[in-house]
């Protein structure tokens, strides 16, 4: 079995008992197979049971939101609100290459949002792992001017939303939201 017609990509094998064989996942949404007898039986041959994606994948989720978000015909019948309070919980709970792409659906969103579609204060723990992360560049003298593709896509989401908040008014209560008290505190000092 493989997701491609000359059987390279995605490839599966089988032969044997049915213990030998093990579920497995392909993607795109179709499935090619090739089924050889060795004449060794006179048994029917096997069964098996293919099951369209799965919910809840990432890959599969993301695809489509992005796909949704690129229409501006259909932003306005989805949720926004509760899809960027899912999104900001994939980016703080997810690491790696699904955290950038949920940080990229965030970033999507505040592009195509207007006002009170977003609750912006969401974004805070976001806006402390930038801001340590910012602070940490500071100091880092072995690698200057290279950014972490998080870091970079973090300074993109919240210049994108700083300006955005700027142009719907709200500059102020956005960052008093982001900030802490004692924060705000150091800042005035400095």
């Amino acid at each position: 079995m493989s997701s491609s017609s000359d059987f390279q990509q995605d490839r599966h094998s089988f032969s044997g008992s049915p213990q030998k064989w093990t579920d497995f996942e392909l993607p795109g949404d179709t499935l090619y197979y090739r089924f050889t007898s060795d004449m060794s039986n006179t048994e029917w041959g096997y069964k098996f049971t293919v099951t369209a994606g799965h919910l809840g994948r990432f890959q599969t989720g993301f695809e489509i939101l992005k796909q949704m978000l690129c229409e501006e015909r259909v932003i306005p019948h989805l949720p926004l609100a509760k899809i960027w309070e899912w999104q900001v919980g994939v980016a703080c709970r997810q690491t790696g290459h699904q955290r950038l792409k949920a940080i990229h659906l965030l970033l999507k969103i505040v592009q195509c949002s207007s006002q009170g579609d977003c609750d912006l204060t969401l974004l805070k723990p976001l806006w402390q792992l930038f801001t340590h992360m910012e602070n940490n560049s500071c100091h880092d003298t072995a690698k200057p001017g290279i950014l972490l593709p998080l870091h970079r896509a973090l300074a993109e989401l919240f210049f994108v939303t700083e300006n955005r908040v700027t142009e719907l008014g709200s500059l102020q209560e956005y960052l008093l939201a982001l900030n802490t008290e004692d924060h705000l505190h150091r800042c005035t000092a400095q």
